[in-house]
């Protein structure tokens, strides 16, 4: 683990959560500047004095680079000159990533053609400026910036050490607010044996969730099986669930025992829990009641002891009421309830998520993120949530064959939800007293759900309620369009033309 000063500078408005750790009181950015030219370096000093930064100056390059060799997580900032003899700025540049120094490099030229930058950033700087410094308080600004972020890699970093950690466990992964309280209350929930509700949108994580309680339980070492009822086609539901004997149906050439009886002293997690059909969920009940299972065409009967973990992306209350799920399954499966919220609800889990991902899925190379990548991420709401982000990860180490991932390797459709030509743009009313009644928090949940409302019925009434075109127009899967459909309560069918 990293020194507690690293702490010390957050990324305002991202890092919610993320606390100075106790006994730093300073906001102190230290910069470790490489320049050949004393003057130079004199310069610099005179315009960081007294402005909240230290400055240490190394005029050979070579040993500037063997202390950061030996300091490597000790500056906030190092600020590098291009033009040096012996060795360029962009070599010691190469040699600084080649010793796996996350601190961001700001290159200082007094070339200030674009290729130049252009080639600076291409080769991993943070940024570049140019000398002599002209307009001090921008360089101030470029380099707090530059602190921050680094501030934000060290604290993803500890938390990705912290995660390889306990994966064993499965948490779910996040520090934010709303993770905390989820991960407070699986802790208190995993340690009994009541049946527990799921409640989420589609790609939250809640498959994670539930493993996480089974790994908390005392049935951690025991099987832990999951099946998603609203993917299997409901003529076979009935066999999956509770097995079948050889013959019982046409291609039923072998028995099968069903995850009940393989989950027998585990944890049965059933996702997308009200697509099942109603017949299903009878013998269901008569199963949790029971804790009997019979199979399709066998005879007798066999015990299981199973916990029974389950799953949906929109509350099952609706339902109920419609009759289309039964009200004593409903209670017996919602003992408790968990809600694991969206990703545009924890924006400040963003980070480590992504660097979660780039670690998960980029194999040897020690891939990360451009500041503008980044910001590019948290400037989306992910509709997708969790799912749609580790796919834009995916995407974009696809298209980047080196370490550093810029704006441009992330799918095109990560501006889709600030800028959609083809759709009204929702505004607030000029109004706000509505807005000054609540937190910034709520006033924000309802703004997104005004615009996903207007931004559907608008999709719809272009396709005149065709469901597959308007999800295809709306970047969303069919299954996943008609569930935003069922939460915000739209019926499809009043588009559609007579």
């Amino acid at each position: 683990m990293h020194s507690p000063r690293h702490m010390r500078v957050c990324w305002a408005g991202i890092m919610e959560g993320a606390t100075t750790t106790e006994g730093v009181t300073d906001d102190i950015v230290r910069v470790l500047l490489i320049d050949d030219e004393p003057a130079m370096a004199h310069a610099m000093r005179r315009i960081l004095d007294n402005r909240g930064f230290s400055l240490d100056v190394f005029h050979d390059p070579t040993l500037g680079l063997a202390h950061i060799g030996d300091h490597i997580d000790d500056y906030d900032v190092i600020l590098l000159d291009v033009s040096m003899p012996v060795i360029g700025g962009l070599e010691v540049l190469a040699r600084i990533r080649q010793l796996e120094c996350i601190t961001p490099v700001v290159m200082w030229t007094a070339d200030a053609r674009a290729l130049t930058a252009t080639v600076a950033i291409r080769a991993g700087a943070f940024s570049y400026t140019t000398k002599p410094v002209v307009r001090v308080d921008e360089l101030v600004a470029l380099l707090r910036s530059a602190a921050s972020f680094c501030a934000l890699k060290r604290h993803a970093r500890a938390l990705e050490e912290h995660v390889a950690c306990v994966d064993r466990q499965v948490h779910p992964i996040g520090q934010s607010r709303a993770m905390a309280t989820l991960k407070a209350r699986v802790e208190k929930l995993a340690r009994s044996d009541i049946g527990i509700l799921i409640l989420g949108e589609s790609g939250t994580g809640k498959e994670l969730v539930a493993r996480s309680i089974h790994e908390v339980s005392a049935r951690a070492h025991k099987p832990f099986i999951a099946l998603n009822c609203g993917a299997i086609a409901e003529s076979l539901i009935d066999s999956e669930l509770f097995g079948h004997s050889r013959g019982a149906f046409t291609g039923a050439t072998a028995s099968r025992a069903g995850v009940f009886v393989e989950a027998h002293t585990g944890t049965l997690f059933l996702d997308e829990i009200g697509e099942m059909p109603l017949a299903v969920q009878t013998r269901l009940l008569r199963v949790l009641q029971e804790g009997e299972v019979r199979a399709l065409g066998g005879e007798g009967v066999r015990h299981v002891d199973v916990r029974v973990v389950a799953a949906t992306h929109a509350g099952l209350e609706a339902a109920v009421e419609d009759k289309r799920f039964r009200a004593d399954l409903y209670y017996r499966l919602a003992i408790a309830t968990v809600e694991v919220p969206p990703l545009r609800a924890r924006m400040t889990d963003v980070p480590l998520l992504a660097a979660h991902f780039l670690r998960k899925h980029g194999g040897p190379r020690r891939a990360h993120l451009t500041p503008a990548a980044l910001e590019r991420l948290m400037s989306y709401a992910w509709p997708g949530n969790v799912r749609e982000l580790e796919n834009a990860v995916l995407h974009a180490l696809a298209l980047t064959s080196g370490d550093t991932i810029d704006e441009l390797a992330l799918p095109t459709t990560l501006g889709a939800t600030r800028e959609l030509p083809s759709a009204p743009r929702p505004a607030l009313p000029d109004d706000l007293e509505w807005a000054a009644e609540l937190s910034l928090g709520e006033a924000k949940k309802r703004a997104v759900d005004d615009f996903e409302r207007r931004y559907v019925t608008r999709a719809l009434e272009r396709t005149h309620g065709n469901l597959t075109e308007a999800a295809r127009v709306s970047g969303l899967d069919r299954s996943n369009f008609r569930r935003v459909l069922t939460r915000l309560g739209i019926d499809a069918s009043l588009f559609r033309d007579d």
